[in-house]
């Protein structure tokens, strides 16, 4: 979690991936399920204190295939992550620009969790292609938070 959205300079407060204008739209949760020493359930990533909180209760991996055109290695990996991106944070300054920048945003994040999971000999795949609707409500996101990736992630044997 730490090299998708951790803080890295205490004292301006910027994170691991770039972000226009230090907004910092993105949030990132983890569906987890059948993991070792974590219960499952939907946890948000608190960036802040560099903790996991658990959001929902019980495991959503299997609802999430379903909005996801039932791809198996979302249900096959332990762990999910899904991007989110909250425009309105980005569009305070930016306006009309603002929707490149947290795509963009969104893709750095990307590329730091694919580049520590190969560090860590963790496999992943970014998925683009489900119901944005239907993640949201598995998320329960709030209104005008977005699904922007979902990325399985598991151990390479």
């Amino acid at each position: 979690m730490w090299s998708a959205q951790g803080i890295n300079d205490e004292t301006t407060g910027f994170r691991t991936a770039p972000s226009a204008g230090a907004t910092f739209p993105i949030e990132i949760y983890l569906l987890i399920g059948n993991a070792e020493d974590v219960a499952n359930g939907v946890y948000r990533y608190n960036y802040r204190e560099h903790v996991l909180e658990k959001i929902i209760a019980d495991d959503r991996r299997h609802e999430l295939f379903e909005v996801s055109l039932r791809q198996p290695s979302i249900t096959n990996a332990p762990v999910v992550m899904v991007i989110t991106g909250v425009l309105a944070r980005t569009e305070q300054r930016y306006g009309q620009r603002a929707l490149r920048y947290v795509y963009m945003e969104a893709g750095h994040v990307a590329q730091n969790v694919y580049l520590q999971g190969v560090a860590l000999d963790i496999g992943t795949v970014v998925i683009g292609a489900f119901q944005d609707d239907g993640v949201s409500d598995v998320l329960q996101l709030a209104d005008g938070e977005h699904p922007l990736y979902i990325m399985p992630l598991g151990k390479i044997r």
